[in-house]
């Protein structure tokens, strides 16, 4: 009976929020009706409920989890400072003369934005309104148009630093210490999201670069459908180069400092998600602002902070204690105070025009709305994980993927395909939190490697938005796209770019150090 229950009460919530009930009303309230059914029918104790602020309270005050905002910050203030229209112009120009060379540029700026933005919706809406009306002016077919700017925009879902891997880095740490207390296993392994983020990196690379590789010989073999555009006569092909590089320098100088202040352990996710949101707010001000007294107060600002890195990883000791102090690290501390009031000038002259603007109102509104449902859907999530487990539900699951054909491997494939086919309906903030938690301690019991296997669920999710017909990239971009593109142009441009995206993953489940190799190297 518990079981039935415990089945039921999945069945009802994943069929409510097809419906397109509120997510976080749905978890909870569905888990509340079916405690009451178990209480009423002997099968769920009532005491169950009275932990549940002692599991809401670590959840909402968890460090890791002050990340989701900051990077959530750090993702719409690059949005509003012109970085997609910037680099998607200079590097149409760069590489217009090579075939399919636009579908390129939009593949590697999308791939940017989704690692800036981190939220699927945000990219395909922003490389739809930006390069889709470019890309059929220029002749290109509206299936490989629409195909590469889907794909290229549900990066973000693999490409760190994302909010997407900072929700399942933490719900996958916190499966693999279930699975070491519920299973026996030795309590010695920690990962966390910076682990996840360095297993990210590899394969995110070589999808991008199987995408580009694909246009590239589409159009080689295809030439009317991604025709090249030739560079205006006399003009020197290095004005472009310097135009494009000028582009991209600042945004990919900030996700190197976000990412490798977080993988070298110099800094946490949530401190690393901070250098990346003040580092949003300098670039903004820089790129939108015309008054040069502003521009140079971010440079200032940008400046005085990569002096403080520098001379903090020199070692010195700046703790306020004189009396410890030798001359050098006396002068060291007198420059870095110095630094730290330049920066904190050149930050406050910087937010003056974003505020005038209204910029930063609005970023702050997103910020709040996306942050806000994110631990709403949290708290319901975790009192639907409770209610289940109280009717012995998590059991049941283990004892499920227990009894698969093929061992620990038929169970694999199956969460795989149930996540897949949830991804067509669910948003992956719902499937990290009410899934995750209940399918990977029996499979990181079964001795698979918890970062391998969170790098598999992401490109799974990956997956499963670009998939017609449900696929939520496909909806986004439906919505902003012009008469012209058909529907179907949507549907049969994606196919080839699901083709590689399931190559890839089998390639990483061939291949595990594609997703292992690099955290074990920063653990070193």
């Amino acid at each position: 009976m518990a079981d039935l229950l415990a089945l039921s009460m999945f069945a009802c919530a994943c069929l409510a929020l097809m419906g397109g009930y509120n997510v976080a009303l749905t978890l909870s309230g569905v888990s509340l009706i079916f405690a009451a059914i178990g209480v009423m029918t002997g099968t769920f104790e009532p005491e169950f409920l009275l932990s549940l602020p002692g599991r809401i309270y670590p959840l909402i005050t968890r460090e890791i989890l002050i990340a989701v905002p900051l990077f959530v910050f750090m993702g719409v203030m690059l949005e509003k400072s012109r970085i997609a229209e910037d680099l998607l112009e200079s590097m149409a120009d760069l590489f217009g003369p090579l075939k399919g060379g636009l579908g390129i540029s939009v593949v590697f700026v999308g791939a940017l934005l989704a690692a800036s933005t981190g939220i699927v919706g945000a990219t395909v809406v922003t490389m739809g309104l930006l390069s889709l009306p470019t890309m059929l002016k220029r002749k290109y077919a509206p299936s490989l148009a629409s195909g590469s700017i889907a794909a290229s925009g549900t990066l973000g879902q693999i490409i760190p630093p994302s909010i997407v891997l900072v929700i399942l880095g933490d719900q996958m740490s916190n499966a693999y210490q279930e699975a070491q207390r519920s299973h026996g296993l030795d309590a010695n392994g920690v990962i966390s999201v910076g682990d996840l983020f360095a297993g990210a990196i590899l394969p995110g690379v070589i999808l991008v670069g199987c995408y580009a590789l694909y246009i590239s010989i589409t159009a080689m073999l295809k030439p009317s459908v991604a025709p090249a555009q030739s560079w205006p006569e006399g003009v020197s092909p290095w004005i472009f180069i310097r135009k494009t590089f000028i582009a991209m320098l600042p945004p990919i100088l900030l996700m190197i400092a976000v990412l490798g202040s977080i993988l070298s352990g110099y800094a946490t996710p949530t401190r690393g998600a901070a250098l990346g949101a003040l580092g949003a707010i300098l670039l903004a001000a820089y790129r939108t602002s015309e008054n040069g007294f502003v521009k140079r107060a971010a440079f200032m600002a940008a400046g005085g902070l990569l002096l403080l890195v520098v001379i903090d990883l020199t070692g010195v000791d700046m703790r306020f204690d004189q009396n410890i102090w030798t001359g050098t690290e006396r002068m060291a501390v007198t420059i870095a105070l110095l630094l730290a009031g330049l920066a904190i000038i050149g930050t406050a002259i910087s937010l003056i025009p974003l505020i005038k603007s209204k910029n930063l109102a609005d970023v702050s509104r997103t910020t709040m709305h996306i942050t806000c449902m994110v631990f709403v859907i949290l708290i319901g999530a975790t009192i639907f994980s409770l209610v289940f487990r109280g009717f012995g539900g998590d059991d049941m699951v283990a004892r499920l993927l227990d009894a698969a054909p093929g061992g620990k491997w038929g169970a694999f494939a199956l969460v795989m395909l149930v996540m897949f086919i949830l991804g067509f309906f669910l948003d992956f903030i719902e499937i990290t939190f009410v899934v995750v938690p209940l399918v990977a301690p029996p499979l990181l019991a079964a001795g698979m490697d918890p970062i391998w296997l969170g790098v598999i669920m992401a490109l799974n999710l990956q997956t499963s938005f670009l998939t017609p017909p449900f696929g939520f990239a496909l909806f986004y971009l439906r919505g902003v796209a012009p008469p012209e593109v058909q529907t179907t142009d949507i549907y049969r441009g994606v196919l080839p770019f699901i083709g590689i995206q399931i190559a890839i993953i089998l390639l990483v489940i061939a291949v595990p150090q594609l997703a292992t190799g690099l955290p074990d190297i920063f653990a070193k």
